[in-house]
């Protein structure tokens, strides 16, 4: 065989692995070999996204799961030979929106319920190191950082609450802010955070060199409680847990 013709076989291959309904397999090859693979390519991948989306599989169901995994591989060009971001790449295709999503069976938090089931395979599988602590005494005087293994999460739905059992088709008025962090035993802790302390973490990504009086007093300002002592008094706290947590650092 010339190179010409094992490159259009190959590429009759592909096609038909994508997309069997409108493509048939190469002629030369015997068709019940080709749908061996058809099958095995598709029952891979779907045990492999599967497992990263629980919830999202149980509230759509068998048939519709099908249904989504042959959308994505039938229109959605990967770029990653690797296995373990296959599931980012499922995460990115949903929330491109695609035609081919636009009508059917889609509940409409399916983009954000798959991406915080995705956030926690992506932190397990993270190769950043833990924030250096430093000294809880020097909080408000010196700049802090959040660990990297610690993500600030803002959602227009309350995907923490999403599953069979509980499926909102109402988008709530208030956002759902979450805390997803890798804890020291490798386990992955979620919670809820308060609009203060989600912007806080916000600040001190944004503007790395201010230290954490300056963060706080920045706060104040945005809240119009310039001066209050509560509010500062309530700030150190929310720094003081978060340090205790490892959630922020403070820089040297």
């Amino acid at each position: 065989m010339d190179k010409s013709s094992l490159v259009q076989q190959q590429t009759t291959m592909g096609l038909y692995l994508r997309d069997p309904e409108h493509n048939a397999p190469p002629t030369e090859m015997d068709p019940a070999r080709a749908q061996v693979y058809r099958d095995l390519v598709f029952a891979n991948l779907s045990s492999l996204l599967s497992g990263t989306f629980p919830v999202l599989v149980k509230i759509l169901g068998d048939e519709h799961w099908r249904s989504l995994v042959r959308i994505f591989l039938r229109d959605y060009r990967a770029r990653t030979p690797k296995f373990g971001e296959i599931a980012q790449e499922f995460v990115e295709f949903l929330a491109s929106e695609p035609q081919a999503l636009v009508d059917g069976p889609w509940p409409p938090f399916m983009v954000e319920l798959a991406h915080y089931e995705w956030v926690e395979m992506a932190l397990q599988q993270s190769d950043a190191e833990p924030v250096a602590a430093g000294d809880a005494a020097l909080l408000l005087d010196q700049p802090l950082q959040v660990s990297p293994l610690a993500w600030p999460l803002a959602y227009a739905w309350p995907v923490q609450r999403v599953g069979p059992d509980y499926q909102p088709d109402v988008l709530p008025t208030q956002p759902t802010l979450l805390l997803v962090r890798r804890a020291e035993d490798w386990g992955v802790r979620f919670s809820e955070l308060s609009p203060l302390a989600w912007r806080l973490l916000l600040l001190v990504g944004e503007f790395p060199e201010l230290t954490g009086r300056e963060l706080l007093q920045g706060l104040a300002v945005e809240a119009g409680v310039v001066g209050s002592l509560e509010f500062l008094e309530g700030g150190v706290g929310l720094l003081r847990q978060m340090h205790g947590e490892g959630v922020l650092g403070v820089v040297d």
